[in-house]
């Protein structure tokens, strides 16, 4: 396993502990007459899908180097699609809880969105300054 895979792990476990224990007690206390059932079944969800998400990068890393860019952003919309698609069921199966689930549901994807935005972020601007480092010192050795 590299590097990066078990950092993102590491890291994505973390926060769906964050956003699942501490945010669910906290969204219980704040408002408990919006709180649902399945709200933890949000959390497990993009868990799932950012361990999908990782291994299907680190994969691309090292079969097809040139296309990473067009996989994230393919993986992206994938997980747009599951997002839109499980709302859509749940919406339909639990009238009730929907604007709460919509609602909440939304803000993890955002939390979600904004932490892979971020990682992915460093990760390819490590890679490139690594990439540049090594080039130099090729030049200069």
């Amino acid at each position: 396993m590299s590097f990066t895979k078990r950092n993102y792990l590491w890291q994505v476990t973390l926060l769906t502990i964050l956003v699942g224990g501490i945010g669910g007690w906290g969204y219980y206390s704040v408002f408990p007459h919006h709180y649902f059932g399945g709200y933890p079944l949000i959390p497990a969800f993009f868990f799932v899908f950012g361990v999908f998400m990782i291994n299907m990068t680190e994969s691309c890393r090292h079969r097809m180097p040139g296309r990473m860019l067009q996989i994230y952003l393919l993986i992206r919309v994938m997980r747009m699609l599951a997002s839109i698609i499980v709302m859509l069921v749940y919406c339909v199966a639990v009238r009730e809880e929907a604007k709460g689930f919509l609602l909440t549901f939304i803000a993890n994807y955002l939390i979600y969105l904004i932490y892979d935005s971020w990682f992915f972020f460093t990760f390819e601007a490590n890679r490139k300054l690594e990439k540049k480092i090594k080039q130099e010192n090729e030049t200069t050795a």
